[in-house]
Formats: structure tokens, C-alpha cells, sequence
């Protein structure tokens, strides 16, 4: 009888351990009580990384124990142990580290020079070969009223010598939403492969690494307000009068000469003649922001996260149409080991909107970035005109 309730109890405790348990995590600062947005949560035992949203939530599934790092550039990392944890929403409070020393850094090297070193060393430590398994998302407006959605869970492979190139497989997709016949093209999407290459081979910097663009651009150096560790650079136009030019804001290692983010704003310029009428089917770009994160973990050095947004107006026949569209990436999971496939998987479209739908589980609420109750309200709306 005792070997009976032995076995019970043995059974009990693996069939415990093995079920799936979802875990909601909110982040916040400890002094503000304010939510903290792209705090990194890494699940230690699977390497899961999740980044929180501007509700400082991230949502994630456990099987069996994990302790949680949870981490922020600006705020003290807290390592959760897996006992602490619950299952409904659990509040994690991150300490400032408030360093202050966002003083100028002087330098004999020119900060131009400074950055083409830092972006050269970059791009090599990210064409080492590697997949990344990566949850995208991209929303679309047109006329100021969300149009369309779609998400999805993808792998990308990394490959290349001075310039990566990546081979896309797509695992889950989904997408919703209505188009029109003549704007169709533009609330598509764009070319996932196109995206992902030119985060990794720092392609936003090529405008101001051009050596004329030392008479075009200030460049500034600071510490870092909050991280000893990181430096800022601000990039700005010396002129913003002629023509439309981008801002830069890059955090980065001066020690391991590695960019941490980076941030480019699109200014308008105000030309002082009256501009032509457009084209039919030219686009007027009127707001532009990009920001990308990569993570340093280790020897290993990769995309940890992006967001885009980009707002124009497209010229058609008889009238003007303005498009938004925003859209992230969430870096899940990084391994150095090449996926096997077969050339038929490779998924060739430009975008997700070229897919049929293939939802095999709800990969969108433990993928990496937990969307807001809005955010959920306008893919709800969506998905009930389909």
C-alpha cells in the first residue's frame, strides 16, 4: 500500500511540474509608481527573453520552475526567484540608478570617426551566423482609422560574410482587416527580409558616415545619465531650414564599441519655394521614428528589438490618402545552430499579408510583447469585420 501512495504521490508531483502555467509580470519604477516600458524579462531556464509593454506587462507560459531576471538599462536588474512567483499579475518594482553623468565626454578622435569604428564593429559582430525566432506585428491606418493587422511568429537565418543576408520560415501568422483595391499595395506591409537586413547591417547610418556629412550634422558625445557603462551620441542637422534630414540618438559600449540602441527621428525641412503638386502615386513622407535594441549576452550579440513607425501621404487620381503603419520586432530566442529546411518552407512573399492564415496556439500572448487592452480592442475590431 505504501509503494501505491509512493507512486501517487511521484506521479503528482511530475504531472504538477510539467503543466504549462501562464504568468503575468508587471514592471514599474519604485519611486514613480509608473509602468516601465521595454524592461527585458528573460525566463533563465528556457532563455525565453519578452520586453514589457507601455503597461510594463509581459505575460509569459512556464513549464515546471525558472527563476526571472528582469532588466532595464536605466534601473538596478532584479533576479525573481521562481518561488515568489504567482500565477495572476504579479508587480516587480525596479530600483533608478539615477548616475548622472550625462556630461559632455571629450575626445581626441572626431566623433564621426568614433562612430564609423562603432558601427563597423557592430555590423561584424552581427554577421556571425545565427537564427533568431521573432514575433512581428504591424498595424496600419489609413484616413486616421485602423485598416488592417497582421502578426506573426518567424525564424529568421543569418548568413553572410561582410553583410548579412537572412532566409525567412514562418511558424504561426494570422492577419485582419479590410483593404481598398487602390491603396492596397501600401497597407501590405514591407519586406520583412529587407527590414531585418537592415537592422543588421546598420543600414540607417549610411547618410552620416558619408565624411560630407560633417558639415551637414552636429555630433555630440555624453555619459550616459543613468548607465556608467554607455555613452549617447546625438546626431542632429546643422540646418533644419533646407531640407528634410533625420535626428540620431545612439547609446553604445565605448569599451566593447557596440551599439546598444539607436533612435532616428525624421525632420522635416521647410523649403522656403512653393513645391509642385505631387505626382499620382508619390508619397509624402510627414512623420518617421525607428528605434532598435540589441542585446550583448555573453559572446553573443544580436536584434533584441524594433519599433517603426511611419506616417505619409500617398497622391492618388483625385485625392490624398494618409497611411500609418507601426510595427515591431521581439527577438524570443537566439541560437547560433543553422535551421534545417527544405527550399519549399522558405517563405519568399514580402510580407504576412501574403500568407493564409496558420494559427496553431495563442503564440501572440507569450511571444514576446504582451499587447495593451487597446491594442487588443483594435484587433479584436478588426477581426470581427472579417
Amino acid at each position: 500500500m505504501k509503494r501505491v501512495i509512493l507512486l501517487f504521490i511521484v506521479f503528482f508531483t511530475v504531472n504538477t511540474f510539467a503543466q504549462n502555467t501562464e504568468y503575468s509580470i508587471i514592471v514599474k519604477d519604485i519611486e514613480t509608481q509608473l509602468p516601465i516600458e521595454n524592461a527585458m524579462v528573460v525566463i533563465l531556464k528556457t532563455k525565453q527573453v519578452l520586453l514589457s509593454n507601455e503597461d510594463g506587462k509581459v505575460t509569459f507560459m512556464l513549464t515546471g520552475a525558472s527563476n526571472v531576471q528582469v532588466s532595464e538599462m536605466n534601473y538596478e536588474n532584479l533576479t525573481l526567484r521562481w518561488a515568489t512567483l504567482k500565477e495572476d499579475q504579479f508587480v516587480v518594482y525596479l530600483q533608478n540608478k539615477d548616475n548622472k553623468l550625462d556630461e559632455i565626454v571629450l575626445s581626441k578622435d572626431n566623433p564621426q570617426k568614433i562612430l564609423q569604428r562603432i558601427v563597423s564593429n557592430s555590423v561584424e559582430k552581427l554577421t556571425t551566423p545565427y537564427r533568431l525566432k521573432v514575433y512581428v506585428r504591424e498595424f496600419f491606418m489609413l484616413d486616421n482609422k485602423y485598416s488592417y493587422y497582421n502578426d506573426g511568429l518567424v525564424n529568421f537565418q543569418f548568413s553572410g560574410n561582410k553583410k548579412s543576408t537572412t532566409t525567412l520560415l514562418v511558424e504561426q501568422n494570422r492577419s485582419y482587416g479590410l483593404l481598398e483595391t487602390d491603396v492596397s499595395a501600401d497597407l501590405r506591409g514591407y519586406n520583412l527580409n529587407n527590414i531585418m537586413e537592415n537592422y543588421s547591417n546598420l543600414n540607417y547610418f549610411q547618410p552620416i558616415l558619408d565624411p560630407k556629412a560633417k558639415k551637414e550634422y552636429d555630433f555630440i558625445i555624453k555619459g550616459h545619465p543613468n548607465n556608467k557603462d554607455y555613452y549617447i551620441m546625438n546626431i542632429t542637422p546643422l540646418d533644419k531650414s533646407k531640407k528634410d534630414a533625420d535626428s540620431f540618438e545612439v547609446i553604445y559600449d565605448p569599451v566593447k564599441k557596440l551599439i546598444v540602441e539607436f533612435s532616428c527621428v525624421f525632420t522635416p525641412g521647410n523649403p522656403d519655394k512653393i513645391e509642385e503638386k505631387p505626382a499620382i502615386g508619390s508619397k509624402k513622407i510627414t512623420r518617421s521614428f525607428v528605434k532598435v535594441d540589441y542585446r550583448l549576452d555573453g559572446s553573443d550579440y544580436y536584434l533584441l528589438s524594433s519599433n517603426e513607425e511611419i506616417a505619409y501621404d500617398l497622391t492618388l487620381k483625385d485625392q490624398v490618402k494618409n497611411i500609418q503603419v507601426r510595427n515591431n520586432f521581439i527577438t524570443t530566442s537566439f541560437n547560433k545552430q543553422k535551421f534545417t529546411y527544405n527550399e519549399s518552407d522558405v517563405f519568399k512573399e514580402k510580407t504576412l499579408f501574403n500568407k493564409q492564415n496558420k494559427i496553431l496556439t495563442n503564440y501572440w500572448d507569450i511571444s514576446g510583447f504582451t499587447a495593451t487592452e487597446e491594442e487588443k480592442a483594435i484587433i479584436t475590431s478588426l477581426d470581427f469585420k472579417m
